[in-house]
């Protein structure tokens, strides 16, 4: 049997939705710093900060799948502790791009806390005496040793060892989790190896981790409504502010904003699998879902930021990188879309005709649409989603 293989099919335990809760925090923190500082350096480090949060979401979210009732309850509240320390450290973790007072500095605690979760779900994957070939840097440190120089750099060399250790996290587990027993080998050897060094009481060599695929789809699909509720939070935050003026133009850019999320939820869990855009009833792989599902999710949260500044100024014009969030955003999310159709090798014509029309209207709403009032930007980003809706209802497809 393989690890992409369900096992038997369950729900989200009551300490899965706990731990989700501190995760709610963090995307909120998320997504009102680079509001604040919709700058391209703001954007880089909010993507950087997303990341870390995520990966430690995942790396825990992927043990409880395959540990099921064997779940060890104290490493979990422990993460949980170590995600809310990185939430509070957010608004100072980076002072150059994302907070009004660069002498205070926080980055490094935020750094600790993460290199903590890791190492901590590190150790709690190996009690399982599992190796999930899918995704190996979830129990892996393939990633850490940046961050942890990144603790004696200063910036911005320290920003550039985030994003390295990020992309080592991600190449290591596409690249491993493409031959799995390759893999299973290696590590077997190596246990092998200190088996002999220490004697018969080295535990043996770790089996094959086994997803079960119905659970973890309901994990992903749980964190996309966490974010999707950001960004609605975000729009009832801005309208609700006594300074704004309930005009049609407020109107217009709320229902607008409204109708977009609307359909992001429609195209990502009604629509799709795994919590991810995705048409094959099968769903992807793990190996696909995970990065689908990281780029979605980053890419909704930086549209709830960009909606936030849409409903709080609805009659002016958005700033630069405040439009580039919001149309940036939602050419990313459909960007991903389009990647994960191409793997499906989906028919030309519907990437043609419903894909790369939804990431370059965005992308030319950003870079020409300086003039444009907010909330006509609001109801173009809902035209395009309504598109990637409709499409298929329109052409026929299935």
């Amino acid at each position: 049997m393989s690890d992409n293989e369900a096992v038997a099919e369950r729900h989200a335990s009551w300490l899965e939705l706990f731990f989700d809760l501190v995760v709610v925090a963090a995307v909120a923190q998320l997504a009102h710093r680079v509001h604040d500082a919709p700058s391209a350096a703001g954007v880089a480090a909010f993507a950087l900060l997303y990341y870390a949060v995520w990966n430690v979401w995942t790396s825990f979210t992927l043990y409880a799948n395959v540990a099921g009732r064997l779940t060890r309850q104290r490493a979990m509240l422990i993460a949980m502790f170590g995600i809310a320390v990185m939430a509070a450290a957010v608004p100072t973790a980076v002072p150059e791009a994302l907070h009004d007072a660069p002498d205070v500095d926080h980055s490094r605690t935020f750094v600790i806390a993460y290199i903590v979760c890791r190492m901590l779900a590190s150790s709690t994957w190996q009690r399982t005496g599992k190796i999930l070939t899918s995704w190996p840097s979830a129990q892996a440190g393939a990633g850490l040793l940046p961050w942890f120089a990144s603790i004696w750099v200063d910036a911005p060399a320290r920003y550039w060892l985030w994003a390295l250790g990020a992309a080592l996290d991600l190449t290591f587990s596409i690249r491993q989790s493409r031959d799995p027993d390759r893999l299973l080998e290696a590590v077997a050897r190596q246990s092998e190896q200190r088996r002999r060094r220490h004697g018969p009481g080295v535990p043996p060599a770790p089996t094959r981790a086994i997803l079960d695929l119905s659970h973890l789809g309901e994990r992903l699909g749980l964190f996309v409504i966490i974010v999707l509720g950001e960004a609605v939070i975000q729009l009832v935050d801005a309208a609700g502010n006594p300074l704004s003026h309930w005009d049609a133009r407020l109107v217009v850019a709320a229902l607008s904003g409204f109708a977009l999320l609307v359909g992001l939820w429609w195209l990502t869990l009604q629509h799709g699998v795994n919590g991810v855009p995705y048409f094959e009833a099968e769903g992807p792989t793990p190996t696909a879902a995970l990065p689908g599902h990281f780029a979605a999710t980053v890419s909704i949260t930086s549209v709830a930021a960009g909606l936030g500044a849409v409903a709080a100024h609805a009659s002016g014009h958005l700033p630069d990188g405040t439009r580039w969030l919001l149309c940036g955003g939602l050419a990313l999310y459909f960007l991903a879309t389009t990647v994960l159709g191409a793997m499906a090798r989906l028919p030309l014509r519907w990437l043609l005709g419903w894909a790369l029309p939804c990431v370059a209207a965005p992308v030319l709403a950003a870079a020409l649409g300086a003039d444009l009032p907010a909330w006509s930007l609001a109801l173009l980003m809902a035209a395009v989603v309504a598109w990637q809706v409709a499409y298929p209802r329109v052409t026929g497809g299935r």
